[in-house]
């Protein structure tokens, strides 16, 4: 493909669209278009780069970028194991930083010492489904939810719960603690697989320059 095609990025929504900006102005590439919080576009273009970003709801980045109307996207690494999508993970990009963690009362920590068989509320089911089945070899009922995780196992729906944690704040304000970690996260390009081989060379110095501005070598 000639140097005429764009490459197009997809940005999770909220903070990491204004990190991942952030980030790309490091190395020179700016969108001002996108800073106008009353602008209704949905596509923004760099044309000295020959770049256009679009916004989506972060679960929906790695669709986009499967099937290639995304060259490239950014989105938390908790997105990316629960929509387990084919396509290339290239970059940590280093902020968004938190822990996928089992949480739940202190007394709950038995349960998950023993193996016993107990209820877990989530977000994130295949993670952690993964998690207990694979890693830790438990059986569990596994409850799909897509409020406040944290009030499951108040109201008693779940003895525990899978679910970020940034602060911890809430969990302690609510008499939770973390129980046990299942994996750190942090926000992470990935790349449509087709396009890494079509674009491979202005895709690689992107990343470059971006590692080159994260401090990577």
């Amino acid at each position: 493909m000639g140097n005429d095609r764009y490459l197009t990025i997809a940005l999770g929504k909220g903070r990491l669209a204004k990190k991942a900006l952030e980030l790309f102005e490091n190395i020179g590439i700016t969108c001002d278009e996108m800073k106008d919080p009353n602008t209704r576009k949905l596509i923004f273009v760099n044309e000295e780069y020959k770049l256009r970003f679009f916004l989506a709801k972060g679960p929906d980045v790695p669709t986009y970028v499967e099937y290639g109307a995304a060259d490239m996207g950014i989105v938390g690494e908790d997105t990316i194991l629960e929509e387990a999508r084919n396509i290339y993970e290239v970059l940590d990009l280093g902020f968004g930083k938190c822990r996928m963690c089992v949480c739940g009362p202190k007394g709950a920590q038995d349960l998950l010492n023993h193996q016993e068989l107990i209820r877990v509320a989530t977000k994130y089911p295949r993670i952690a489904k993964d998690y207990f089945y694979n890693q830790k070899h438990q059986t569990v009922e596994i409850i799909k939810l897509n409020g406040s995780i944290e009030l499951a196992p108040i109201v008693g729906l779940s003895e525990v719960i899978v679910d970020i944690v940034e602060t911890g704040n809430t969990l302690r304000e609510n008499g939770l603690d973390v129980l046990e970690v299942v994996c750190p996260l942090s926000a992470r390009m990935v790349v449509n697989q087709v396009s890494m081989k079509m674009e491979n060379e202005r895709i690689t110095k992107l990343i470059a320059d971006l590692k080159g501005t994260l401090g990577q070598n």
